[in-house]
């Protein structure tokens, strides 16, 4: 995601700030790439500057583990209707069917172990595989939720869920809040966001998901499907748009900001956000027998390798 950071300050500088706040205990934080929201997410579609490689690794063989943080998402609640079950159903029916889509199949001609600035891999290079059941679990996590949510606290959450689940380096640690708490600055200037810790096995890739209908259209409710379904398509539609989102980039940038960025710092996710008409628009696609809403991706095979924002490769 876009190295531009929320509060608005440098990494350095926001490193720092959580070292002084977070305590002894608690986890480091990498670079934190940011979804901004809807109406304040700068346009990097434009323009067709490609990715390219920045030295580092990328998500060979990816898996996703879901860690829903808090005794709210076992004791359950209700938002616009629809319950925190629904919402689980809803995120987790897209995790499992995500992985072997033609959707994200463009992440495929990203690599790893290429020199920086290589924008075209190699034959022979290890790129992502794009396999069918990238979901390999989900956890009710019963810890309480502190009063000020921080983003060391985010990562402390993707460690235990490392602890729950084992450690895999190619694995995204996706951390999910229930509603009414988040980090500050969601819904006001952020969506969601992915970066990495250290675990004593090694780099930990992590994603936060606060609960995205918090933020209503700000984070994209309804932004393809205007009229709510049972299922949630509409309601939900930030769940998949913003979560796909997250996957796509720590699958070619896990460990920001080494992987796949343009010159300006955006992922493959940033260059084609909150795109509503035209090539790249967001769209329905169908994960097994269920639709979900998402953005494309940036693709810097498409149109003869001048890139561009693509729904399926």
């Amino acid at each position: 995601m876009r190295r531009v950071l929320r509060l608005g300050l440098s990494m350095f500088a926001v490193s720092a700030l959580l070292l002084a706040t977070a305590g002894p205990s608690s986890a480091q934080v990498g670079g934190i790439h940011v979804l901004k929201i809807k109406g304040a997410h700068p346009v990097h579609h434009k323009g067709g500057i490609l990715l390219f490689s920045h030295g580092g690794a990328i998500e060979t063989s990816a898996v996703v583990f879901i860690d829903y943080w808090g005794p709210q998402w076992a004791a359950g609640f209700s938002t616009g209707g629809y319950t925190s079950t629904q919402a689980q159903t809803y995120v987790q029916t897209f995790f499992s069917n995500v992985g072997g889509s033609s959707w994200a199949n463009s992440t495929t001609q990203y690599c790893q172990g290429v020199a920086s600035g290589t924008t075209v891999c190699p034959t022979g290079a290890a790129h992502p595989t794009n396999l069918k059941g990238e979901l390999a679990g989900t956890w009710n996590d019963p810890t309480p939720l502190p009063y000020t949510v921080r983003d060391a606290d985010i990562a402390n959450a993707a460690l235990r869920a490392v602890a729950h689940f084992g450690y895999n380096a190619n694995a995204n640690y996706m951390v999910f809040t229930p509603s009414g708490h988040s980090t500050n600055g969601f819904k006001t200037t952020y969506c969601a966001y992915h970066s990495s810790t250290r675990s004593s096995s090694g780099s930990v890739a992590f994603s936060y998901m606060p609960y995205q209908p918090d933020a209503a259209t700000s984070c994209g409710m309804n932004f393809v499907n205007p009229t709510d379904n049972a299922f949630g398509n509409g309601y939900f539609d930030g769940f998949s748009i913003v979560g796909g989102h997250e996957y796509g980039e720590t699958v070619t940038d896990p460990f920001p900001s080494g992987g796949w960025l343009d010159g300006s710092g955006a992922e493959n996710g940033d260059k084609c956000a909150w795109i509503s008409s035209g090539q790249g628009a967001a769209a329905n696609i169908s994960l097994g027998s269920n639709s979900f809403a998402v953005q494309s991706l940036w693709s810097n095979a498409f149109n003869s390798r001048a890139g561009g924002c693509v729904l399926s490769y």
